[in-house]
């Protein structure tokens, strides 16, 4: 079948099965994006999750594993079994840094990680200590254009993470008019114009924040309870059981 501009579109055979047909996707347009290739896979997806359930059942190319606590080697341990794709995870920089860090950052990489990444308040010598460890890329989170992304740079890292809220696109514009080669990860936001505003300010890749177990248990729920709720009622009674579609 022939495309808007007369390109080919390749028809892809799909195969779903029954149980795993509900598993999460991430939004097809990130597919646009150019993606950054580490140690031969090419990564245009990263879904922010630390949630083994979610992890094991959505089709993001990579997971970026960072939390609000210390980083601990169980947890990593933990996301990287239950992961059937590269993992991204938080190294500190805060109030882990040094060579703390450095430790972690070499613990994650005998573990499997593919990428370590740094707070954005870590110092240059915690990402020099990391850098002299390890060998997977260390990945550094900007929140604000007025970082000094330069010292950073000139400490080691290999990639930015641009986490600003709504105004992550112009963070990557900017970065990207400074720094034309540097691999870019950006938080997507949340709708496709969002995800496709960021990917032409010119993000490599595209983290993707998926709805919590909680947020999808609730739907489940909500529909179990309206189900009983009508189990007495004729017209009713001809459709199906919720239990056709729990898990």
């Amino acid at each position: 079948m022939a495309g808007k501009e007369g390109t080919v579109k390749k028809y892809v055979p799909t195969y779903e099965g029954t149980l795993r047909k509900h598993a999460l996707t991430v939004p097809h347009c990130i597919s646009k994006c150019s993606g950054i290739r580490v140690f031969g896979r090419r990564i245009k997806s990263l879904v922010f999750s630390t949630d083994v359930a979610i992890i094991k059942n959505i089709n993001a190319d990579a997971i970026i594993a960072v939390y609000p606590f210390t980083p601990q080697a169980g947890i990593t341990q933990a996301i990287i079994g239950a992961s059937d794709v590269p993992v991204f995870v938080g190294v500190g920089g805060g109030l882990t840094n040094g060579q703390r860090s450095a430790h972690v950052a070499a613990f994650a990489e005998h573990q499997g990680a593919f990428g370590v990444v740094c707070n954005t308040f870590i110092d240059d010598d915690t990402i020099r200590a990391i850098k002299a460890t390890v060998e997977i890329p260390v990945v550094y989170t900007v929140v604000s254009e007025k970082v000094d992304l330069e010292s950073k740079l000139a400490a080691g890292i290999d990639f930015v993470n641009v986490s600003g809220a709504d105004r992550t696109p112009a963070i990557v514009a900017e970065i990207r008019a400074r720094y034309p080669e540097l691999p870019i990860i950006a938080t997507g936001g949340p709708t496709e114009e969002t995800i496709l505003a960021t990917i032409a300010a010119g993000a490599n890749a595209i983290t993707y924040t998926p709805p919590t177990n909680g947020q999808l248990f609730a739907k489940d729920m909500h529909r179990y309870r309206e189900w009983f709720a009508h189990m007495d009622d004729p017209e009713e009674d001809e459709k199906a059981s919720p239990s056709d579609t729990a898990q």
